[in-house]
This record gives structure tokens, sequence and C-alpha cells, in this order.
């Protein structure tokens, strides 16, 4: 249960709001039971997400000032060209002002309607850009990754037997991409191999299939290989980051996460001269001109920056080291998670803290809402109601496994924050008869969990 000591000192901080329980439940309910809802004032701790949410450094901040606002051509993009081609060596780098754009333009270019798009789990936001595509998302994610339970080094790799019988039985040309998400969100944050990465890339290009990377939390999975795959125990960050992107053809990414800024994203395209055309001819009219895309050059200048800080190994033992120790907290006190922890945060069992909540009640909802009356704590389902009904059948989809996330944001709390979050937990575990389900009452196609109202039920 060691502590990794923070490889910065605070030169700033941000007052944060200490309420009562009685005026916490009194925000949730008039926020739909949905922790989206809620204001980021009445707040203790947000582990609501890690995107965006991150320290910048005095550098970014320096470049912040820096930054060249000429509307084409700036020196800022210029910097970050330089960045990104030092790091991922991708012919083509386009940015936008976050992932989700990335994914916006790139899916229509991609997906004729009714094709398949596989992955080894997807992001939230990238199921629901393919099913707006037209296309239909399936997750292959290897044994592993599909118990919590069961440590692995490489929870996030994909089922590549699954995936080459899923290619036999439907046909190479009904499937629009294969997505590699790294890590993998959906189940724990957990790493992808560098070895999955070769094979799941031979079973595309052998098929004449593209493969996207989804690389929002990059670093975080090359610093795992680092300690977990034999083949990379010698090798730099940087050597590890480009060992992976040189398997994939296209790579989006929401530069909020690993590029430590709180707005910004970068789609790239290797070697497919048809592709970029296809998507500059997106960018212009969704995102802005070429050398802008949707961002101010104060906002490129830090991203340029913080894809490089980012890479940083004295950052990485420390960004995934807090979520080892919260880790441990509740593996001491009997408390079940995605084991081992991911890199950006750790995912809490719901489904097994909560055994009484049946999945079409939201044990991972029902968890992060509890977590909120209990101590202040924002944190986020990652389970059954983050998934929208199938898209064909309308049928609600259940989730491989039931997780309320707590995504730790980058250089903000401290080990006394870790601490209160696993006594809140610890707390509810114990009373855990006493949680509620829920219910959905009202809800958008698409993304439901941001936005939709809920109430508590009890079966």
């Amino acid at each position: 249960m060691k502590y990794i000591p923070e490889p910065f000192k605070i030169k700033m901080v941000e007052p944060i709001r200490m309420t009562t329980p009685e005026y916490r439940r009194e925000r949730m309910a008039e926020a739909g039971w949905n922790s989206f809802g809620l204001r980021a004032e009445d707040v203790y701790i947000d582990l609501l997400t890690d995107s965006g949410t991150g320290a910048m450094s005095d550098q970014q901040w320096a470049g912040i000032m820096l930054g060249d606002e000429a509307y084409s051509g700036s020196k800022s993009y210029y910097h970050l060209m330089k960045a990104t081609d030092e790091i991922f060596g991708y012919d083509w780098v386009q940015p936008v002002h976050q992932g989700r754009a990335a994914e916006k333009v790139l899916f229509p270019s991609i997906v004729t309607p009714g094709q398949i798009v596989v992955s080894n789990t997807f992001f939230d936001t990238t199921r629901g850009h393919v099913g707006l595509a037209g296309g239909l998302p399936v997750d292959l994610v290897c044994a592993e990754g599909r118990d919590p339970a069961i440590p692995a080094d490489f929870k996030g790799n994909m089922d590549v037997p699954a995936l080459e019988a899923l290619i036999a039985e439907k046909g190479a040309d009904q499937i629009a991409a294969i997505v590699m998400t790294i890590t993998n969100n959906s189940v724990g944050g957990q790493p992808v191999s560098v070895a999955n990465m070769r094979e799941v890339a031979a079973v595309a290009h052998h098929h004449g299939i593209l493969l996207v990377i989804d690389a929002a939390r990059f670093a975080e999975n090359a610093w795992f290989v680092k300690q977990r795959e034999p083949e990379f125990k010698d090798a730099t960050i940087r050597e590890i980051t480009r060992a992976t992107f040189d398997c994939g053809d296209v790579f989006t990414m929401s530069a909020k996460k690993d590029a430590i800024v709180s707005m910004g994203g970068l789609v790239a395209v290797r070697d497919n001269p048809e592709l970029v055309a296809k998507l500059k001819g997106a960018v212009v009219p969704f995102e802005g001109f070429l050398t802008y895309g949707g961002l101010a050059g104060r906002d490129i200048e830090a991203l340029a920056i913080g894809l490089e800080e980012g890479l940083d190994e004295d950052f990485l033992a420390y960004r995934i080291g807090q979520n080892q120790y919260l880790g441990e907290r509740l593996r001491a006190a009997g408390v079940p998670f995605q084991d081992p922890v991911g890199g950006h945060g750790v995912f809490v069992d719901a489904g097994a803290v909560l055994p009484h909540v049946p999945w079409h009640r939201f044990p991972g909802h029902a968890l992060a809402v509890e977590l909120y009356l209990e101590a202040g704590i924002r944190a986020c389902d990652i389970g059954s109601y983050l998934l929208d009904p199938h898209p064909v059948t309308g049928e609600p989809q259940q989730a491989i496994a039931e997780f309320t996330r707590l995504a730790m944001p980058r250089r903000v709390y401290t080990q006394s924050h870790l601490d209160v979050i696993a006594d809140a937990i610890i707390a509810i575990r114990d009373r855990a008869e006493t949680v509620p389900g829920y219910e959905i009452i009202e809800a958008p196609k698409v993304l439901r969990h941001f936005t939709a109202r809920l109430r508590p039920v009890r079966d």
C-alpha cells in the first residue's frame, strides 16, 4: 500500500467545498439522480472523468501565453506537427477540438450503413459515432477482460480468434474497421500488449480492413507494456509508443487525457491520400480551417507541450501509482474491483458490491450516486446504464460487468483525498443493502448516460 510521491510541487491551489448529506441529497434529486447534472461547485472530490480535468504544468501555462492565434499556418500548429511527427510518425495529423470530433470526422468517411465495426471494447462516444454513421459496433475483448476478479497483465487485449471467426462469418467486406482502444477504458483502463496489436494488425491487413487506434491513453498503455511485456522492459515510453502506432492505419485521440490539456484532439492517417482528402473535406465545415481545427492557438501550443510531458516515466509511475494505492486500500478491505487497476482509475465491481441490484437497475450507477450522497465524491457508471438500447432491435443491452469508475484527474488530488475515497466506498459496502437501484424516466436515443433523468427504485 505504498504511495508514490508526486514528481512535482504545488504552485497554485483551488478551494473545494465540503457539504452536508442533506444538501447533497437535494442536489442529486435536482440533477435527476444523474451525476453529470450536478454543479461542479457542489462536488468535493471529482472523479467523473480524467478527460480535460488534469492540472497543466508551468510550461503549458507559459505556452498558453505564447500561443499564435493566426487563422492559418500559426507557429503553434507547426510546433504541434513537429511533436506528433516525432512521437507517432504518421503522414497526416489533424488537430480537432476533442476526441469525439475526431470520431465525427472519421466514421462517416469509412463506414457504409449496415457494416460492422469491431473493437476490443468501444469507448462510449466511439460506439455512439459508429452508430450515428450507420455502423454496428461489436466488442471482442479477451476472456480475461470479462472477469474482474482474475488478475492478468493485458486484460484490454482483443480476442483474436473471435475476430477471425467474425470475419470468416460475415466477410471482410462487411467489416468497415477494427478499433483498438488503448488503454481499454470500458473494461477498466486495462492495457493492450504490443504483441496483441501486432496480431490484430496482421489479421486486419491480411483482409484489407482498416485498423484504427483510439489513442486517448496511449502513454499509460506504453507504461504498462514496459512493466509487463518482456520485449520492451528496456525500451523507452517513446519507443514503445512508436512500436504500437506502427501497427495502425489511422488514430483518433482525445488529447484531454494523456496530453493533459483542457481541450483538444487529433485524427491522423498513415499512407492513405484518398482517406486524407475525405477527412479534410469534413474538417473544414465541421471544425474550422486545417491549421487550427476548432482550437485556439494557445490550446494547440499547450497540446504540443503536453504530448511530450505525458511521456515522462516518473510522471507515469506516479500517475498509475495513485490508482494502485487506492486499489490496494480497497483490496485490504475486501472491496472487489477490476484487478489489477487500470491506468486512469479504479473500476469498482458494483455488481459484486451491490448484489441485490439487478443489471437493469444499474448497480454501477447506483454506487456512483451513493458515493456522492456519502462523501461528495462524483463518479460514473461503466456498465449497463452506459449502453444505449441495441441500434437494430431496440432491446436493453447488458454489459459484461457493472463498474463504477473512479477516474483520477492528472496531478490534482493527494494521498489524503484517496483515503477519503477509500473510506467512503468501504462505508457504503458495509451498508450495501440500503442502496436502491435506478430506472430511467427520460433519455435521448444516443449516449443517454450524459443527460438521462432517473429515479431510485426498490424491486
